[in-house]
């Protein structure tokens, strides 16, 4: 896989993310919390800002 290949699937991870969190209607979740935390470190280390993407 190459890298940009696999920037295309941590974005499309952190979206899919993000779009479950929306749905929580508020609710927490540790769990889902701590998947997102872990998808943006990785986007991070491969120079990726999420900043753009986050709902």
């Amino acid at each position: 896989m190459t890298e940009k290949e696999l920037i295309t699937v941590l974005i499309d991870k952190y979206t899919d993310l993000q779009r479950i969190k929306r749905a929580n209607n508020g609710v927490e979740n540790q769990e889902l919390e701590y998947q997102i935390k872990v998808t943006i470190a990785k986007l991070a280390s491969l120079g990726v800002s999420v900043e753009d993407i986050t709902l």
